[in-house]
């Protein structure tokens, strides 16, 4: 039976709002209802989602979960511990496996840690903006803020949270579409190829930043189409 619920959670620093605007319309075109809850507050945010999974599964069996970065992470964790109650999997730019060690996402994510401590939201804002695209710059803006004074704690939460292990994607057969960007840095499209080679099921749809940019659902479609080769 195809999924009917898809549960997909954000990366770090980012919200359900980005989640909504890259998987609904991907989804949505093919009938499957998007569950994307809010980030748990600052260091609940791995424990408080993986228990968040294990509740809507209770409501509405079992679900295709996934998610964007870390949400990636998680969504793996929690279907390599439950595959009996996971469909599929959607990982977007996943960013390691494993101990994070000095993956760039999990060091960018103890450097903005450092940068909200020190500065506050507003004033990490403002230094971290040099650079960045206008609409990277936007949605951080947005998030980072509603993550307020649990942010510095969410984003070290992350930065030291262990992804899945090679050997325990092995062990995962559920159809997984894994999405990547080839020019992120930050998420390298080698570590989505290694998810994608080491998961029995899967595809991987390839991106860019750029297109990412221009269309939120340009990341959201290669990764559900790579799911739907990968069944």
């Amino acid at each position: 039976m195809p999924p009917t619920t898809a549960v997909v959670l954000p990366g770090t620093g980012s919200d359900e709002v980005f989640v909504r605007s890259v998987f609904s319309g991907p989804l949505r075109a093919l009938g499957i209802r998007l569950l994307a809850p809010p980030p748990p507050p600052g260091d609940r945010l791995a424990d408080g989602y993986l228990a968040e999974l294990d509740r809507l599964s209770g409501e509405h069996g079992p679900l295709l979960v996934g998610g964007i970065s870390f949400g990636a992470h998680l969504s793996a964790e929690w279907a390599v511990r439950n595959p009996g109650r996971c469909t599929g999997l959607l990982a977007a730019l996943p960013a390691w496996n494993g101990p994070a060690g000095q993956a760039p996402a999990s060091l960018a994510a103890r450097l903005s840690a450092d940068l909200v401590a020190e500065n506050g939201v507003g004033g990490a804002l403002a230094k971290s903006s040099d650079g960045v695209p206008e609409w990277l710059s936007a949605e951080l803006g947005r998030a980072w803020r509603r993550h307020g004074a649990g942010l510095a704690a969410s984003l070290r939460t992350a930065a030291s949270h262990s992804a899945p292990a090679i050997e325990e994607l092995e062990g995962l057969d559920v159809p997984a579409g894994i999405g990547a960007c080839v020019d992120d840095p930050i998420h390298p499209v080698e570590v989505a190829r290694a998810w994608a080679d080491a998961l029995p099921r899967a595809e991987v749809g390839e991106s860019t930043l750029t297109a990412l940019g221009a269309d939120r659902e340009a990341l959201g479609r290669a990764t559900v189409l790579a799911w739907l080769k990968a069944r």
